[in-house]
C-alpha cells in the first residue's frame, strides 16, 4: 500500500502580520518553526525506518517546514513550484483587507473554476488544478510506497480532490478547509484498488506550541 502525508505549513510571519499569503514569500515564524518539528515528530513515529520522499513547494514557508522534516528522515527534498499555494497577483503581501475590499465574490453558477477574483495577475482557481493534478501524477509515478507532500491549504485541498480522482472540472465545489500545520493522511489500498482518506485535517500536534 502506498502511503502519502499531505502537510500544509504551520504559522508564517504572513499569518502574523494579517497579509496576504499566495506566492508573498514569508518565512516561517520562531512558533511556526516548532511546529514543524511537531510535524516531523508525529511522522517519524508513524513511519519509522521506511523509505520515505519527501516533496515541497518552493515558497520558503514550505520549504523550511520540509527541512524539517528532510533533517528527521535523513533525505532530501524534491522542490516543485507547481505545488505553490494560488498567487492572488498584486494583492500578495499587500494587507487582507485591501483583498477584501477589492476581491469580486465567486458566483454561485457558472463557470466558477475561470472565475477571476479582480486584482491584477492573480490565478484563476482553473490554473491552479492545471498545474497541481500533474504535479501529483509525477509524484504518485514514484514507485515510492511513503510520500510526504508539503503544500499550502488551498492548494492541498486539490490535491486531496485529485486523490480521489475528481476530474478538474469538478473541482469548483469540493473543498477542504485545511488548516496551518495539519496533516492529512492518504491510503492507496490495492485490494480493493481505492484512493483513502484516512485521517483528514490533523492538528492535535500543534497544541503544545499554540
Amino acid at each position: 500500500m502506498r502511503h502519502l502525508y499531505l502537510v500544509t505549513h504551520p504559522e508564517a510571519q504572513h499569518h502574523v502580520d494579517g497579509v496576504v499569503g499566495g506566492w508573498y514569500d514569508s518565512e516561517l515564524t520562531p512558533r511556526g518553526h516548532q511546529q514543524a518539528e511537531r510535524i516531523a515528530d508525529v511522522l517519524a513515529s508513524r513511519i519509522g525506518a521506511r523509505p520515505v520522499e519527501i516533496y515541497s513547494s518552493d515558497l520558503r514557508r514550505t520549504a523550511q517546514t520540509a527541512e524539517h522534516l528532510a533533517q528527521r528522515f535523513g533525505v532530501d527534498v524534491h522542490t516543485d513550484p507547481r505545488l505553490r499555494e494560488r498567487t492572488n497577483g498584486e494583492a500578495d503581501g499587500r494587507p487582507q483587507s485591501w483583498l477584501d475590499d477589492r476581491r469580486i465574490p465567486l458566483p454561485e453558477s457558472g463557470d466558477r473554476l475561470a472565475h477571476h477574483d479582480g486584482p491584477a495577475g492573480a490565478e484563476t482557481r482553473l490554473a491552479l488544478v492545471e498545474r497541481l493534478y500533474p504535479a501529483l501524477d509525477d509524484i504518485l509515478s514514484s514507485p515510492a510506497e511513503t510520500q510526504i507532500v508539503v503544500s499550502h491549504g488551498s492548494a492541498t485541498s486539490y490535491l486531496i480532490l485529485a486523490w480521489l480522482g475528481m476530474p478538474m472540472t469538478a473541482t469548483d465545489r469540493g473543498f477542504f478547509p485545511l488548516k496551518a500545520g495539519s496533516i492529512t493522511t492518504l491510503r492507496r489500498n490495492d485490494t480493493h484498488h481505492s484512493n483513502q482518506v484516512i485521517a483528514l485535517n490533523e492538528t492535535t500536534h500543534l497544541h503544545p506550541v499554540e
